[in-house]
Order: structure tokens, then sequence, then C-alpha cells
């Protein structure tokens, strides 16, 4: 089956402390969101690839490309004002039947083995969403009190999120409500079940300064 990668970066950095909008800044010598999709294409060069970026960043991809004479070919699309919108976006500009994995333009430390697992996966059933077990203890809270619950029963989500691509182009036309954090609850609204798999401790999504800290580590070793 055709596979696509659609690529969402529209953070804006506010938590990381820097007027460059956070998939642009520099980690280990590369913009993250380099890494990130330099990653897809390090597991399948014939991957088709859709990257979503509010329209007043393409020239910053563009002088990226030309400074790391990355030449590799990419479709840019215009993105929303929400997540929703902007995946919804990049959707609609892909045509036909195959598999799309759906993945944060910062989370660079993604690895071709979980790339491909989630595209195995995705052919068989449809929907394929990585995650990770809870590390830590966990309280539910409500107003002044607070109780334990069995972290075993609680999973980590991260991206890819891997679809086959009609069952998404079609969930995507669901009303969009503020509850819809990410690909796996809207295809879930529409009607889906979801299949997990898993994901790496490694693939971590840079938000703050710390995580900068830790994926250039990861980076090195």
């Amino acid at each position: 089956m055709k596979e696509y990668a659609l690529i969402v970066a529209g953070g804006r950095g506010t938590r990381i402390n820097s007027k460059l909008p956070k998939q642009f800044i520099g980690l280990n010598g590369k913009p993250i969101l380099l890494h990130t999709v330099e990653a897809f294409f390090n597991y399948s060069d014939k991957i088709s690839m859709v990257l979503v970026l509010p329209e007043t960043e393409f020239g910053i991809w563009n002088s990226i490309c030309a400074e790391f004479n990355f030449d590799k070919e990419i479709v840019l699309q215009k993105g929303g004002d929400t997540r929703f919108q902007s995946v919804k976006n990049g959707l609609d500009n892909i045509d036909g039947d195959g598999l799309v994995a759906i993945h944060d333009g910062v989370r660079p430390l993604v690895s071709a083995d979980l790339i491909g697992a989630s595209f195995r996966l995705a052919a068989v059933h449809g929907t394929a969403v990585a995650s990770v077990r809870l590390k830590e203890s966990i309280r539910e809270t409500d107003q002044d009190t607070t109780r334990s619950v069995d972290r075993s029963r609680f999973r980590l989500i991260q991206t890819p999120q891997t679809f086959d691509l009609q069952l998404i182009k079609k969930a995507y036309q669901i009303k969009e409500d503020p509850s819809l954090t990410d690909d796996a609850s809207v295809a879930e609204r529409a009607g889906h079940k979801i299949s997990l798999f898993e994901g790496s401790y490694k693939n971590i999504k840079i938000t703050t300064p710390e995580d900068l800290t830790v994926a250039a580590a990861l980076l090195g070793e």
C-alpha cells in the first residue's frame, strides 16, 4: 500500500521561551523539524510527504532546505487555526488510497523501526497509535480530593498515529471539538476502534527547555 507522512508543525514556542517557532530551533546542528522530516525519509525514500506549516513560515522552511542541501520532494500545505484544521488541510492534499502516518513536527527522535511498525499495524487494523506505559504513580483529582488510580490501565499517547487514508479522511469530516486532542480521538469519535502499539520513551515531544536538553543527549548517543 502507498505510504504517506503528514507532518504537522505549527507550534509557537511559548513554553520553550523562544521567539523562533519551536520546530525551527536548532538541535545538535539542525533545526528540530529537519530532524523529524529526515527520520521519515530514513525509513523510506519512497514515502510521500505533506508538511503542514503556517503559510508565513514557508520561507523559513525553504531557507532551511537551501542551507542544509535538503532536496527531497515535499508538498507544503498551509495550516489552520487549530491542529484539527491543520491535519484536515493536510489530508485534503492527499488523493487516492493508502496509509498515512500523522506525526508531530517536534518529535525528531522517531525511529525507522517505529514508523515501520505503525504502517504494518495500520495495514491490518486500519489504525495504529504509538503509546508507552506510565513509569510513575498517578492520582485523579476532583476539586479538593485526590485518589490513587491503577497506572497499568493507562497509556501515554505519542505519534506517529497511522491510519488507512480513507478512514481518517472521512473521520475528519466530523465537527471539530476541543476534546479532540489528537487523531486517535477523532477516529474514535467517528466510530473506529483504536489499535495501540509500543512506542518509545526516546520519542519525546519537544515543548520545554528541558526537552531540548534530553533530545540533544539522546541524539548524541
